[in-house]
């Protein structure tokens, strides 16, 4: 049978240990309530947007007339008119030739309009040349216009300012969705990295709280007590 002065040590471990790590178990639970209530679909964003059908454009330059090594062509609707993405690097017009080095602020309506449902109207538009580690376009392709919405949302939609791509679109529910991932993760960088120390040190410590409270649970049980005498 365990000692009094042993049983109090694991009643005290125990306690303080709830109490340290009590708040990241709640995030941990608020999130997992979260992400199992919501529709990934919509956290995309998908019910802002409209079916896209891409236009099938003829008399059309010879890409090879543009650039004289050629690996890899897309042809891209940019408002309506066709443009050649080059070996992933040069944007041109597949009709005049020009070429882009990036797309206007009116382009950017455009690919936005094209994308997403007609009853949205648009707020404002920036071009965004860097993003911190926590903006909500991390790692996305700069630069970039943002058109924002008057939404009750604060949708915003990106898209790539080199080539015309429509990027993402980032809104309420995304932004909740987020902050509760990166409680979960405990990665307050990237989001994804699930084998950060930090995680991994609040697992064990989470672990030894469980643990202890089955442990008191014996040491504390009128029933163990009368089966140890």
């Amino acid at each position: 049978m365990i000692k009094r002065k042993t049983a109090l040590k694991i009643r005290k471990t125990h306690r303080y240990l709830g109490l340290f790590i009590g708040i990241q178990f709640i995030m941990w639970t608020l999130g997992g309530l979260y992400f199992s209530w919501t529709d990934l679909d919509e956290i995309h964003g998908d019910h802002f947007k409209k079916e896209y059908q891409e236009t099938a454009f003829s008399e059309l330059l010879n890409p090879i007339d543009l650039v004289p090594s050629v690996s890899s062509v897309e042809i891209k609707e940019i408002a309506g008119a066709p443009y050649y993405w080059v070996n992933s690097e040069q944007l041109f017009h597949a009709r005049s030739g020009e070429k882009i080095q990036y797309i206007s602020e009116e382009m950017a309506v455009a690919i936005a309009n094209s994308r997403l449902k007609d009853e949205l109207k648009i707020d404002k538009v920036k071009l965004i040349t860097k993003t911190g580690k926590h903006h909500e376009y991390r790692g996305g392709e700069l630069p970039a216009y943002v058109v924002s919405y008057k939404n009750p949302e604060n949708l915003k939609a990106y898209i790539s300012a080199t080539n015309g791509s429509f990027k993402t679109v980032r809104h309420r529910d995304w932004r909740w969705f987020d902050f509760l991932w990166m409680a979960h993760t405990m990665d307050y960088e990237g989001r994804d990295d699930f084998n950060n120390w930090v995680l991994r040190i609040f697992s064990v410590l989470g672990l030894v709280t469980v643990l202890s409270g089955f442990v008191l649970w014996y040491v504390s049980s009128p029933t163990i007590r009368k089966i140890n005498k």
